[in-house]
This record gives structure tokens, C-alpha cells and sequence, in this order.
């Protein structure tokens, strides 16, 4: 995967730093996997604005993405590596043997024409799946189940993965990309390998409008509002409000929300870093 920066021909193209998407072997979906997305503009069923700043946007088409991997034993091949404008990394085309096809998150060194399965006594090869008491420690891993059979959750944003640490009959230890470490029954399947997409985090829009590309209208700063408007608002010239604060009156800076009667709180060995 590689980037590349731009020429300075427009004032919009001087910073803009954009992804090559070498990996992508075919730009148009499968049509028995995709279905229509609406967007809601931030109003809710009334017609009443609850977020702001939202609405606008390309048109999009939802892919459906395979996160419990439960084809257990059948071999499929990867057909083609696809962009997904509703995820930060690729997805993967599969020809089941038996004639079925699905999409998954693509892994980092997925190949058009290799062969991957998943299972309980499966080949540990990146892209393969299966259960975290059959991986072998210090394997980095991705599309982490939290509770067996629910399907990934944890890892699968572009360029991210875990590390298993430790395991005893139950619980397997793993290290999540946030930092923290946590418990997770053994039970839950993973996926062997990395996240695709990895240099997303170098990618620089550039200019506004294509943050409205992807649904997101311009922002008001708080201190740029009058005191009715905002806690942060009114003073005289540039004179901010104080603490970083939202509208509703929470800090918004370092302020944490996890409720500390939480039931997996218990699993949790090691919080993440702040």
C-alpha cells in the first residue's frame, strides 16, 4: 500500500496527500451483496435536527460484510479486493467451493486467487479463521469476536490488529490497539493477520469540501457563539469561554463516560492509555 502527495496546482491540492490504491483489483461491487443506504441528515423520525453538522454527502451503497466467518470448513477464494466508502480499510470478494459468495474485511498481504477457510483445525495463515484457544501466542490478530458466536468487533478499522499475550481454559489475554489489555473467552473466533489499508492514517483531505463528500457540513466554534448559544460563547474579542466544553455543558476534553457498574469491567486488566 502506498500514498502519494500532490502537485500544488490548486490551492486544494497543495497539502492534499491521497491513497494510490495499488492493493484494489476491481472498482464495481457485487450486485447479490450490496443494497441501498439512506441518510437520515441528522434528524430523527420526527423530522427534528438531534446531530448537527450532518447532512449531504456522496451516495452510497452498504456492502454486506461476513463478520462471523461461520462457513466452517468449505475453501474459498479471494476474487477481487474492493474499496468500501462505509469503512476505513478493504474489503475481499470470496468464491466459496460450494458456490456462495461473501464479502470480508481484507487483510494486510491478501491476494487475488489465494485460498483461505476458517474453522477449528485450520492451516494458520493470514486470513484464515478460527477459535482463540487454537492461535498460538504472540500472533497478531484482527476481527475479534467479544462474545462467541456475536461476530468481530474488536480490530476492524484499517491498520489495526491485536496481540494474544496469554491463555489459560476459559479466558485468552489480548492486547487491543487502544492499549488496553482485556479478557476474552477462548471460544471467540479471530481472524490471523492485519488489518488492510494501513497508511489511511497518512491520508490529508486537503480542503473542505471533501470533508462534505463524506456527509459532514461546516462546524461552528463554540466561542464563536453568543452566551445563549454555547457555555463557551460571548466575551469580548477572542476571549475563549474556559474549560472545552459541548453545548449540553460536558467537558469534552479527557472527560470519561464508562460507567464504572459496567459488567466487563471485570475483564478489563489493563485500562487504556489517556
Amino acid at each position: 500500500m502506498s500514498i502519494k502527495k500532490l502537485k500544488p496546482i490548486t490551492p486544494g491540492q497543495r497539502f492534499r496527500i491521497v491513497n494510490r490504491f495499488d492493493q484494489i483489483t476491481n472498482c464495481n461491487p457485487e450486485k447479490t451483496l450490496v443494497k441501498g443506504k439512506c441518510k437520515s441528515g441528522g434528524r430523527n423520525n420526527t423530522g427534528k435536527m438531534t446531530m448537527r453538522y450532518f447532512g449531504g454527502g456522496h451516495k452510497r451503497k452498504y456492502r454486506k460484510i461476513d463478520f462471523k466467518r461461520k462457513k466452517f470448513g468449505v475453501p474459498a477464494i479471494i476474487k477481487s479486493i474492493e474499496y468500501d466508502p462505509n469503512r476505513s480499510s478493504f474489503i475481499s470478494l470470496l468464491h466459496y467451493k460450494d458456490g456462495e459468495k461473501r464479502y470480508i474485511i481484507s487483510i494486510n498481504g491478501f491476494k487475488v486467487g489465494q485460498e483461505i477457510i476458517s474453522g477449528e483445525n485450520v492451516p494458520l495463515r493470514i486470513g484464515n479463521s478460527t477459535f482463540l484457544s487454537k492461535i498460538p501466542l504472540g500472533t497478531n490478530i484482527s476481527c475479534i469476536e467479544i462474545k462467541p458466536g456475536q461476530g468481530a468487533k474488536i480490530a476492524r478499522s484499517a491498520g489495526s490488529f491485536a496481540q494474544l499475550f496469554a491463555k489459560d481454559e476459559k479466558y485468552a489475554t489480548i492486547k487491543l490497539p487502544s492499549g488496553e489489555i482485556r479478557m476474552i473467552m477462548v471460544k471467540c473466533m479471530a481472524t490471523i493477520g492485519e488489518i488492510s489499508n494501513a497508511d489511511h492514517q497518512l491520508e490529508k483531505y486537503g480542503k473542505a469540501g471533501k470533508k462534505r463528500n463524506f456527509g459532514r457540513r461546516p462546524r461552528t466554534r463554540g466561542v464563536a457563539m453568543n452566551p445563549v448559544d454555547h457555555p463557551m460563547g460571548g466575551g469580548e474579542g477572542k476571549a475563549s469561554g474556559g474549560i472545552p466544553r459541548s453545548r449540553t455543558g460536558k467537558p469534552s476534553k479527557g472527560f470519561r463516560t464508562r460507567s464504572k457498574k459496567r459488567f466487563s469491567n471485570k475483564y478489563i486488566l489493563q485500562r487504556r492509555k489517556k
